[in-house]
């Protein structure tokens, strides 16, 4: 059996913002964005990597959700508690400093793990947690 990772989802909660983020700041590539009933799901990935990407969606676009299990969602996601998203690059460094002149929120410097990888982090617009590892 032979399985890959096609994509991995991340709520949004400014679609604008967090496009900004992933195609102006770390560099990705926008693949689609598709705008439905007032609300908008965008695809990005990294350059050469077409078959990986990320849906940046609403989070109020879960179907069965009732009002009150929306509102605990987007107060989960804004304190970065909830969904995140590992990366890898092979300059950690280089990486942490554009990431910090962008005014990107930082949450961590690089630091080498007791777990034998060396990363950062820092929080997408809508609050989501990336770390970025050294490859």
């Amino acid at each position: 059996m032979k399985i890959t990772i096609n994509s991995s989802f991340l709520p949004h909660s400014d679609p604008d913002a967090s496009l900004a983020f992933f195609r102006d700041v770390l560099g990705f590539e926008v693949r689609n964005d598709v705008g439905y009933q007032g609300m908008r799901w965008i695809t990005v990935g990294p350059e050469g990597q077409p078959d990986t990407s990320i849906v940046l969606h609403p989070p109020a676009a879960t179907p069965g959700l009732t009002d009150d299990e929306r509102s605990a969602i987007i107060e989960i996601v804004a304190k970065g508690s909830y969904f995140g998203v590992n990366l890898a690059t092979p300059d950690l460094d280089d990486t942490f400093a554009k990431l910090e002149a962008s005014g990107a929120e930082v949450v961590q410097e690089p630091v080498d793990q007791p777990y034998g990888v060396r990363d950062c982090a820092f929080r997408d617009p809508a609050g989501n947690m990336i770390r970025i590892q050294q490859s």
